[in-house]
């Protein structure tokens, strides 16, 4: 399993408008990808801001690059998300992931 990292940064103002747009419409519309695994969302109150932290997870670096395309680093921001960051990292990280059952 691959696990994808990526940070963004919204203001205050805008930081429920953009969870609600990962959780309502971006990770259900990844289901559609092969090898799409889920995703999770991490939210910390900075000072002026609010960080967030996605994760997504495939089954494999070739679904990563189903979602991402070749030069699958590069974060893939829709419009919308566009206008909510305020900033964001340049590039996605991965991870080979293990998990340990509950």
């Amino acid at each position: 399993m691959i696990t994808r990292m990526w940070r963004g940064w919204t203001s205050r103002a805008d930081a429920n408008s953009y969870e609600r747009f990962l959780l309502e419409e971006v990770f259900p519309s990844m289901r559609a990808i092969a090898g799409f695994l889920g995703a999770e969302v991490l939210r910390r109150q900075e000072e002026s801001e609010t960080a967030f932290v996605t994760l997504t997870r495939f089954e494999g670096f070739g679904d990563v690059r189903a979602f991402a395309g070749e030069a699958y680093e590069t974060p893939v921001l829709e419009p919308r998300a566009q206008q909510l960051l305020s900033h964001y990292d340049d590039h996605a990280l991965h991870f080979e992931t293990t998990a340990f059952p509950v």
